[in-house]
């Protein structure tokens, strides 16, 4: 399988002509016989998946050791993650399984990347239907570590999972956010702040899922010359750094570019 992705085979007959061409080398990879596509389609077959699983962690703890000192330009100690999710369009009549519409089908990854080496700490996939807020039930939150979000994943129940796990998170707010200010704090409008304030949640659901203090900061990009609200539950960080930790969620977007431009994932060679 590593074979094939480093080398743009398409198919088990391509990785069968592409092997064989080369079998006076087949030996000192470990392989003692002719390569036949049968065998390669019955060994897919039977190989558990969470081999390739347990690997990729194994793989993922190395280069994170590589990167847990790189500078994030934050002055912050916490390790911080985005997440988000990115679908991935397949042929229905190839992929009946990957459920999403009518005449088509995607599958969707879900992906918690690592700012400081932009390295995926989990990966989800899952059919093209589910929904991205979904995903935090599978989340281990960790102490100390801030998630960075889009307004996508705005459930105020599942977001008091990670207040209670004592993660933090910063999170995009929705427009329509119901909620009583307690306290404003002193903003330089000169850089954009436009307010932080100390809130509560007033809506009937949100204020029973999370009933805690949240921190709400306004920021104006002079740039886009957009408006942007974030929550969080982190009262200790500069409100500029809060701002600035959802500008580096973009890296999760580069992340879901390079993916698709670098791995073979229009084709599977198994299910």
């Amino acid at each position: 399988m590593a074979f094939t992705q480093l080398t743009y085979r398409e198919s088990l007959r391509d990785i069968e002509a592409c092997l064989n061409a080369q079998s006076n080398k087949l030996y000192h990879m470990g392989i003692r016989s002719r390569i036949a596509r049968s065998t390669l389609a019955e060994a897919n077959e039977k190989r558990d998946w969470r081999i390739y699983a347990d690997f990729a962690q194994s793989l993922i703890q190395i280069a994170r050791r590589l990167y847990a000192d790189e500078d994030l330009g934050l002055e912050l100690d916490n390790t911080v993650y985005a997440l988000d999710a990115s679908t991935i369009d397949l042929c229905l009549s190839v992929f009946p399984w990957a459920h999403f519409r009518k005449a088509k089908a995607a599958i969707k990854l879900h992906t918690l990347l690592n700012l400081r080496g932009n390295i995926p700490s989990f990966i989800h996939i899952s059919d093209g239907k589910l929904h991205d807020v979904n995903v935090l039930d599978l989340l281990l939150p960790e102490a100390g570590a801030l998630y960075v979000m889009d307004c996508g994943y705005t459930d105020f129940k599942r977001l008091c999972e990670l207040h209670r796990a004592l993660a933090f998170f910063v999170i995009r707010a929705k427009s329509d956010l119901q909620f009583r200010r307690l306290y404003s704090h002193p903003v330089d409008k000169q850089i954009g702040l436009r307010c932080d304030q100390t809130i509560m949640l007033t809506g009937v659901r949100s204020a029973r899922y999370f009933p805690d203090r949240l921190r709400r900061i306004k920021y104006y990009d002079a740039e886009t010359d957009k408006r942007l609200v974030f929550l969080t539950n982190n009262f200790t960080i500069p409100a500029l750094t809060v701002t600035e930790l959802y500008r580096y969620r973009w890296q999760v977007e580069l992340f879901f570019k390079w993916i698709k431009q670098h791995l073979r994932i229009k084709s599977f060679f198994g299910t």
